[in-house]
């Protein structure tokens, strides 16, 4: 054991120290950086959780990349139709980190009942189409199955079904225009199976899934020619890359398209996420570094004598430093231990029990208040308060080199 950390030790071990005038100061160093954590933790949790959240919620509806023709068609609506047989359906062999392919045909049409009536778009899926990513929205119901016989079962968002007043077991009127606007429009009597709500105002007000053999017929498609394809991927944040790969392996009558591209102003809303934790993270090390310091100072006054007399006894400026630096370490270390019990354990009731929600959820297209954090967050964040903290020591640790052995001792 090495000669300042002893002398640290026995610092922070004596009975004297903790009855001091600088306890309370100290005490509240202590609170500061374990509340700092605390908020550093939830910021980043929150952030990440609803970062995640957000992308898996536009991914759901729409893939993370779509294949589809190349036209000006900047609607949701199915103009064009391309071939189902293509090398990369049903799964890419050539690209790595692709977990899913499937084929849909959106088709623009009005619902109508007695009282009302409410524009849609009629997602059209298949047996190939993966319901996983829906799940967790399905409020009433059943997912609709069309595995077998061309059937008319949809599944309709909460938000549409209480604009229409219908629900599970329902049947209600759609009308699709047809190609030709001098002939009546195509009509088809759906059955409401399901009822989901994702909070994604944007697509619950729109999206209504159906059989996509309905928007083939409707549209005289072949069996064989659908919409686009949606392409989900094992790892969001290769995104860009494998967007990139993807459009290289497709024809060059086909153009894939990413979902960071297609919704721009959504993702760069969400990088706002990360600006503001890292306001939060800069400000709450700020904070604890300006309470360690003045916990530091007062700990340096109280030692005056000590001080003095290891000078007396020969130590060096450098050697009683490092003494307070690792007196200082050690409380750091207290703040961090309670900081990061009291933080990780409040993120792990929210995400098992959710008991935060957004008073506003329409404007953050959740209701519960999403948490994601990891241990390399956790650890990365620990290292770099303790790192920054001392480093924000080093400065006023020097006044002990102003501090003359004689004064000190006499002054005792």
């Amino acid at each position: 054991m090495n000669f300042e950390f002893f002398i640290a030790k026995r610092i922070i071990g004596a009975k004297s120290y903790k009855s001091s005038i600088s306890a309370t100061i100290i005490k509240i160093a202590i609170l500061a950086i374990a509340l700092g954590l605390i908020m550093m933790l939830i910021a980043i949790a929150t952030g990440l959780g609803l970062q995640n959240k957000i992308r898996e919620k536009v991914a759901a509806f729409n893939g993370h990349i779509q294949i589809s023709t190349y036209d000006n068609n900047n609607s949701q609506v199915s103009i064009n139709p391309i071939a189902r047989d293509q090398d990369f359906y049903p799964k890419f062999k050539d690209i790595e980190g692709i977990a899913h392919v499937q084929a849909i045909a959106n088709k623009g049409g009005v619902i109508r009942t007695e009282e009302t009536f409410e524009g849609i778009v009629l997602k059209g899926v298949g047996s190939d189409y993966d319901w996983n990513h829906m799940k967790e929205f399905l409020r009433e119901g059943r997912l609709p199955n069309f595995s077998g016989k061309l059937n008319a079962e949809v599944m309709i968002s909460s938000y549409m079904a209480n604009r229409l007043l219908i629900s599970v077991g329902d049947k209600v009127n759609a009308f699709f225009p047809k190609e030709d606007p001098e002939k009546l429009p195509n009509q088809l009597r759906l059955e409401v199976v399901g009822i989901y709500d994702s909070g994604f105002k944007d697509f619950d007000e729109t999206y209504v899934f159906g059989d996509i053999r309905q928007v083939q017929r409707m549209n005289r498609w072949e069996e064989d020619q659908i919409g686009s394809f949606e392409v989900f991927l094992e790892d969001f944040d290769s995104l860009e890359e494998k967007g990139a790969e993807i459009y290289l392996k497709t024809l060059s009558t086909l153009d894939a398209q990413t979902i960071s591209d297609k919704y721009y102003h959504i993702f760069e809303w969400v990088k706002l996420f990360d600006y503001n934790v890292a306001i939060i993270i800069a400000v709450m090390i700020l904070v604890g570094g300006i309470n360690m310091i003045t916990a530091l100072l007062v700990l340096i006054l109280e030692k005056t004598q000590m001080i003095g007399i290891l000078k007396a006894m020969g130590s060096s400026n450098a050697s009683i430093r490092k003494i307070f630096l690792y007196n200082a370490s050690y409380l750091i270390a207290i703040g961090l231990f309670w900081g990061n019990l009291i933080g990780l354990g409040a993120i792990w009731l929210q995400g098992k029990y959710n008991f935060l929600k957004f008073p506003n959820p329409e404007q953050y297209y959740v209701t519960d208040i999403p948490v994601h954090i990891t241990i390399w967050h956790v650890l990365f964040l620990n290292v770099g308060v303790l790192f920054l903290c001392i480093l924000m020591l080093l400065l006023p640790s020097y006044i002990i080199s102003r501090i003359a052995p004689s004064k000190a001792i006499r002054f005792a």
